[in-house]
């Protein structure tokens, strides 16, 4: 028998939000349930409406409603809500073939589940609609690129599972309406609407944790204030991390081009796919994704995309634009970190990393380039063998670049009009294998660098402060959550997350 080399598979584990067990269940197709939850289900009917609308574009905005009349097509309520046994939201209802329908409900939450105290408990609605549905909460159906299940279409029959509150009290309420939808919409089936399954899953607040503590260590002065977290894993290789402004955390994948989203519910999802490069000879790529990622003065999403050798931007309309491709009209090499300056100016480094092993780098040199708000591309350096990670001071003064550079781990800081830089820190020195990857700032100045043997904290006068040693190898870094102080790390194979006592500096 002669053995051959397979390539490993890939098992998926479980995907959906909190899976496993809850502590308790309230099921709200029973009387018992409802009447638990003081709630009673509500029911209408909806139908199809011909409206006024207007044609698509116009020369301000071509991708968006226009101003010529035209006639289209909503979905509106047929009467009144009538009350709705728990049991007969199992009937067939609705009109039948293309059809549509609401079902609502009022949960409060009591004072026992059957044997748990569900003061601070996470709380999941859980629904499945014969054939799709979309789930609001409290009047909001939170949605967000790349969303899969959860308040939107899950998929034929799927279930919703939906984050009603990770801080449950007693005598809380929530409304609850699921928009009922029969499909398949393009071949309208002959039959109705109905729900299999709706519930409450309560998970105990000690449960109910999407995270898990992990070691780490810290030499001198680091002003750390909670513990390690991993939020996320199981990944090849992440980077280019960036807080969004509705409350996720949008990180690359480069190795398998995706973008993910992970929410502070524990739920990671593909925010984007073929996020760099999506060409026939993909395979012969390392890293054809996306690398770094940010939001520029006006919150439009811009990516470093590796296979595709550029840097674009996501309009409101989803459609892109190329802000960087070429340098005197050769190609770059693979854009890799970039940071918006507040009046609109865009930085980015350009290393060799992302090219595949028979490309060859057209500029035949590695840069650091500055885009103007009108497009207008210069090169502010090319002394560096692998420019990567990049942040501004808080007054915008120095723009202080890593140098992924086994002989020259050194962070620089640039006059970001001249060009004129120096060295601020050399790393060269420090125990550890990797070089000057991805940077943030804070607002005091100081500089949290992802260096050889971990995180480094420096000060705006380039002196060495501290050390954050973690499980992985950090490669890049964002500020997070409300107030801007928490610090996100992907690195590796995981994401991490930690509480500081100062504020970061984000997208502004």
């Amino acid at each position: 028998m002669i053995a051959t080399a397979t390539r490993a598979a890939r098992i998926p584990g479980p995907s959906e939000l909190l899976p496993g067990k809850p502590d308790a269940v309230v099921d709200l197709q029973t009387y018992e349930g409802v009447a638990l939850v003081g709630g009673q289900w509500r029911y209408s009917d909806c139908r199809v409406e011909e409206i006024d609308f207007v044609e698509l574009g116009s020369p301000e905005d071509p991708l968006g409603p226009g101003t010529v009349p035209n006639r289209t097509y909503d979905v509106v309520r047929d009467g009144e809500p009538r009350d709705l046994a728990p049991a007969d939201t199992q009937l067939r209802l609705a009109k039948g073939r293309v059809c549509f329908n609401w079902y609502e409900l009022e949960v409060t939450i009591p004072e026992r589940v059957g044997d748990l105290d569900p003061t601070g408990a996470t709380v999941v609605f859980e629904v499945v609609i014969d054939d799709y549905a979309e789930v609001w909460v409290n009047g909001e159906l939170p949605h967000a690129l790349g969303d899969t299940g959860g308040p939107v279409v899950g998929g034929f029959n799927a279930p919703n599972r939906v984050l009603v509150t990770q801080a449950a009290r007693p005598g809380d309420r929530f409304e609850i309406a699921v928009f009922g939808i029969n499909g398949p919409i393009s071949a309208s089936p002959a039959n109705y609407i109905w729900m299999r399954t709706a519930t409450l899953d309560f998970y105990a607040a000690e449960r109910a944790r999407a995270v898990e503590d992990v070691p780490f260590e810290i030499e001198g002065d680091v002003p750390v204030t909670g513990t390690l977290e991993r939020i996320a894993g199981g990944f090849e290789f992440t980077e280019g991390p960036v807080w969004s402004r509705d409350g996720s955390l949008l990180f690359s994948s480069p190795n398998t081009n995706v973008i993910y989203r992970w929410t502070p519910a524990g739920q990671v999802t593909v925010f984007r796919s073929k996020s760099g490069y999506s060409g026939l000879d993909i395979g012969r790529f390392h890293q054809p994704g996306s690398n770094g990622l940010t939001f520029s003065p006006d919150g439009l999403l811009t990516i470093c995309q590796h296979g595709n050798r550029r840097v674009i931007r996501v309009n409101p309309h989803g459609d892109t634009t190329v802000l960087a491709d070429r340098y005197d009209g050769k190609r770059l090499n693979s854009p890799n970190d970039l940071v918006y300056r507040s009046d609109g100016t865009l930085f980015f480094t350009d290393p060799p990393f992302g090219l595949r092993d028979e490309d060859a780098a057209e500029l035949g040199f590695s840069g650091v380039y500055r885009v103007s708000p009108v497009g207008e591309i210069a090169l502010l350096t090319d002394e560096l063998a692998g420019p990567n990670g990049l942040a501004f001071s808080p007054d915008e003064r120095w723009l202080y670049v890593g140098d992924w550079d086994l002989d020259h781990k050194a962070v620089m800081r640039y006059d970001p009009e001249t060009g004129d830089g120096e060295v601020l820190c050399d790393l060269t020195d420090a125990p550890g294998e990797d070089a000057i990857d991805g940077l943030k700032v804070d607002v005091e100045g100081r500089l949290y660098v992802c260096g050889p043997g971990g995180i480094w904290v420096i000060s705006p006068d380039g002196e060495r402060l501290g050390l954050l040693r973690l499980p992985e190898d950090p490669h890049n870094l964002a500020w997070g959550d409300d107030d801007g102080r928490t610090l996100y790390v992907t690195a590796l194979t995981s994401v991490y997350r930690l509480r500081m006592a100062t504020e970061g500096i984000r997208p502004r």
